[in-house]
C-alpha cells in the first residue's frame, strides 16, 4: 500500500474513531476493542452521535481493517440532508463589522472567497499576494485547489493583522487550532446578537459564509460550472443543492430588475463591470440590467 493511501486511512481513523483512541480508562469506560468488530459495532451504537458521524466512523473502521487485510459486516445507518441556512448579506456584514480585528478578517476572507475554514488555517503568507490581489487556496476534503480574487479593503485588514501578527509560527496568518478560532468566533457572535437583538446570527458558522457566497454566485451568474470552479468541487453533484438555495431565497426578486441603457462604448463597459448584463439594442441604445 503506497504512503499516500497510508496517510489518508490514517486521517480518517484520527479524524472519526478518536473517541475509541484515548486513554485506557476511557476506552475501558466505552468497552471497545478495535480488534474485534462486533465489539466496534456496539460501541459505535451506544455513542449519542448523528447517524451521518456514525456512518464516517464505520467507514473510517472500514478503512483500517482494509489495511489490516481483514473485513467485517458494518451496521447501516440512514441520515437525512437539509439545506443550509443563508442569512441575508446584512448579517454577515454585521459580524464582520462587529467582531474583533482578527476574526473579522476571517470572516471577510470567508464571504469573498467561500474558502473552508480549514483551508484558512492553513493559508500562510506566502499564499497572499498583494500585487495581483489574489489567494492560493490549497483544497481539503479532495477538493480542487483554486486562486480567488479579493478587495482592497481585505488586504488592508490583512495587512494590519500582518504588522501585529501574534501567533508561534510567523509563516501562519491565523492560529494553528481551528477550535480556538472557532471558540472565539462564537463567543462575538453571541455578543453581537444580543446587542442587535437579532438571534439569527446565532445560526451562523464558519462554513454558512461559504454556503451564502455559493448561492449568491449562482444567483448572479446562472452558472453552475462556475460555481464549482470557484467552490472547488470535484463533483457537481455537491453544487447542486445551491440551485434550489437560489431558488428559494431569491424567488421574490426574480422579476425585479434595475435597467440602464447605453450609448457609448464607455457607458456599455462600465455596466458590465457594475455587474449588469446586456438585453437588446432598442432604437440607438443598449439596455442592461441586473437583479435588485
Amino acid at each position: 500500500m503506497n504512503h499516500s493511501i497510508l496517510r489518508r486511512y490514517f486521517g480518517i481513523v484520527s479524524n472519526y474513531l478518536s473517541p475509541f483512541l484515548d486513554s485506557p480508562s476511557a476506552r475501558a469506560k466505552r468497552g471497545v476493542n478495535l480488534n474485534d468488530p462486533d465489539n466496534v459495532k456496539d460501541g459505535i451504537a451506544n455513542q449519542t452521535w448523528c447517524n451521518k458521524r456514525k456512518i464516517n466512523a464505520i467507514d473510517a473502521y472500514s478503512c483500517l481493517l482494509t489495511f489490516q487485510g481483514k473485513t467485517w459486516d458494518p451496521p447501516k445507518y440512514r441520515f437525512t440532508t437539509n439545506l443550509p441556512f443563508i442569512p441575508k448579506e446584512s448579517e454577515l456584514d454585521d459580524l464582520i463589522a462587529g467582531c474583533g480585528p482578527k476574526t473579522s478578517t476571517l470572516l471577510l476572507l470567508l464571504k469573498e472567497t467561500g474558502i473552508r475554514v480549514g483551508e484558512v488555517h492553513h493559508l500562510k503568507w506566502t499564499d497572499i499576494d498583494f500585487e495581483t490581489k489574489t489567494v492560493r487556496i490549497s483544497p481539503e476534503k479532495g477538493s480542487n485547489p483554486r486562486i480567488a480574487k479579493v478587495s482592497d479593503k481585505l488586504l488592508n485588514m490583512l495587512s494590519v493583522i500582518r504588522t501585529h501578527n501574534l501567533v508561534r509560527d510567523q509563516n501562519r496568518i491565523f492560529s494553528h487550532d481551528v477550535n480556538t478560532m472557532r471558540d472565539v468566533f462564537l463567543k462575538q457572535r453571541k455578543n453581537l446578537a444580543r446587542k442587535l437583538q437579532n438571534p439569527r446570527l446565532n445560526q451562523i458558522h464558519f462554513h454558512t459564509f461559504r454556503h451564502w457566497k455559493a448561492t449568491t454566485l449562482y444567483h448572479k451568474t446562472k452558472d453552475l460550472l462556475y460555481v464549482q470552479r470557484f467552490l472547488g468541487h470535484r463533483s457537481i453533484s455537491n453544487t447542486m443543492k445551491y440551485i434550489q438555495l437560489e431558488e428559494s431565497i431569491f424567488k421574490e426578486n426574480v422579476d425585479e430588475y434595475i435597467c440602464k441603457a447605453a450609448k457609448t462604448i464607455q457607458e456599455a463597459s462600465d455596466y458590465i463591470e457594475q455587474g449588469y448584463t446586456y438585453v437588446c439594442d432598442v432604437e440607438d441604445a443598449k439596455l442592461f440590467r441586473k437583479p435588485k
